[in-house]
């Protein structure tokens, strides 16, 4: 019976310890428009970014490079919650271009990446 009693003693304070830890939570890149490895047929007029956690303006950025690693967009960036966008001022070429971004969500925590779309010729 001391065994018993004993183990669920454990288990209850097993439960307890894990409502205690508080979530840890990074912005992941949830999806993008023009989407991720997409081919589009023009040009956007933006690029707009959706993360899985709201974030903070003020340490979270985005921009798009052409081939040659030269920034295309406005520098116009804009983060409202779990969003991020920025303006391309000017139709862009065909070829490939890459996305690149840095978040930092409220809870504090760092996540960047990049990805690519093809604006076809």
């Amino acid at each position: 019976m001391r065994t018993l009693a004993r183990g669920v003693t454990i288990a209850a304070g097993m439960v307890l310890a894990a409502q205690a830890i508080p979530a840890l939570a990074h912005a992941f890149l949830d999806h993008a428009e023009p989407r991720v490895g997409a081919s589009v047929a023009q040009s956007p007029p933006r690029v707009t970014l959706w993360f899985s956690e709201k974030l903070e303006p003020a340490f979270s950025a985005v921009k798009v490079l052409d081939a040659a690693g030269k920034v295309v967009d406005a520098q116009d960036g804009k983060v409202e919650a779990g969003q991020m966008r920025v303006t391309i001022p000017k139709a862009l070429a065909p070829g490939k271009y890459r996305v690149e971004w840095r978040a930092l969500s409220v809870d504090t925590h760092v996540t960047n990446g990049h990805f690519t779309f093809e604006v076809a010729p």
